[in-house]
């Protein structure tokens, strides 16, 4: 599955493992495959290798039905027959499909379409592969977002149908659809007995249980400014980590810097956040919420995420200051 602009991640995490056994006889066995179109890494804690090389096979399996389901580029897949009949007809999807389409919504309602999962109507017109010579006309802006709306997307959750009214409309869950695969793994996994693991699908990272070592996973936040220093190492118990930023991806014109993360009101670079973690219960929600958080900027990420105590956040502006959750010890202060 393609990962378009708007919600692109790039993890910015670096991920320390210590790779040891102990009198449980507890075996570490990892796996990196392509799915959905990215890196995945698949890291399993089980009795011996078998085990956990078949629980690895297990969740690789799992990535691919929901991609089999959800992806906007294979055109077998129920949100492709959705997007197809835009402007034609409400299309019956699995109850999954409907549940999944309904939080992202939701998500588009409560960030005022900081969010929003009709992003993928939106036309490519930004280029970040080092081919953009010319910053887009102000008109090629307006048009690339006029089939993007959230507002005209309808659910009937009798009939379990998606209707989209307009006609070249298209909805599309992008890295969301991956960090909701990624929970889904660990769902698995704790219902099967593995005790301890990571999923981690292109930088949205579902954990839970520990090292052989019995040492709890812990996660190093890269420094943007000088990306071979660590800001904070936090500790992870059982939870979710997502990070978006806009220092990678990115074009300049006239001196001023356009990155990947797409506005998807006004089509425009998002501005004056470098980048936000999210830790929490959900790798999908953390990765909704770090992505809308670009898109709002400073004040409205901050009023927005104190809404949601279970999460943790740490956000970097592009002045440089750092400003984090209590619980995760770092002073607020600038690079």
């Amino acid at each position: 599955m393609q990962i378009f602009a708007l919600v692109m991640k790039y993890a910015y995490l670096l991920l320390l493992l210590i790779f040891c056994s102990t009198a449980n006889a507890q075996v570490l066995r990892k796996r990196t495959t392509k799915l959905m179109g990215a890196r995945w890494d698949f890291t399993i804690v089980a009795k011996d290798s078998r085990t956990a090389e078949q629980n690895i096979d297990t969740c690789i399996a799992e990535v691919t039905r929901i991609e089999n389901l959800i992806s906007d580029w294979i055109p077998t897949t129920q949100v492709s027959q959705v997007n197809s009949n835009a402007g034609i007809k409400p299309v019956k999807v699995s109850a999954e499909v409907f549940e999944l389409t309904k939080r992202a919504l939701h998500l588009s309602e409560i960030t005022g379409g900081g969010f929003d999962i009709s992003f993928a109507a939106m036309d490519r017109i930004w280029k970040f592969d080092g081919t953009m010579t010319d910053m887009p006309t102000p008109e090629a802006i307006k048009k690339s977002v006029e089939k993007v709306g959230y507002k005209n997307i309808v659910l009937d959750s009798v009939n379990s149908t998606i209707y989209l009214r307009i006609p070249g409309m298209k909805i599309g869950f992008g890295a969301l659809g991956e960090g909701y695969a990624a929970d889904r793994c660990r769902s698995m996994m704790l219902a099967r007995g593995i005790k301890a693991g990571i999923v981690n699908g292109s930088g949205d990272m579902s954990t839970w249980g520990k090292q052989p070592n019995g040492k709890y996973w812990t996660i190093g936040i890269t420094n943007p400014a000088k990306t071979t220093q660590l800001i904070k190492v936090v500790t992870l118990k059982q939870g979710s980590v997502v990070t978006s930023g806009n220092y990678e991806k990115f074009v300049e014109f006239s001196g001023k810097r356009y990155s990947h993360i797409i506005n998807p009101q006004t089509g425009y670079p998002a501005t004056g956040l470098t980048s936000v973690t999210i830790f929490g219960p959900s790798a999908e929600a953390a990765n909704g919420f770090s992505t809308s958080m670009m898109v709002l900027g400073k004040d409205a990420a901050l009023k927005f995420i104190k809404k949601f105590p279970a999460y943790k956040y740490l956000i970097i502006t592009d002045s440089g200051e750092i400003i984090a959750s209590t619980q995760l010890g770092v002073k607020r202060k600038r690079l």
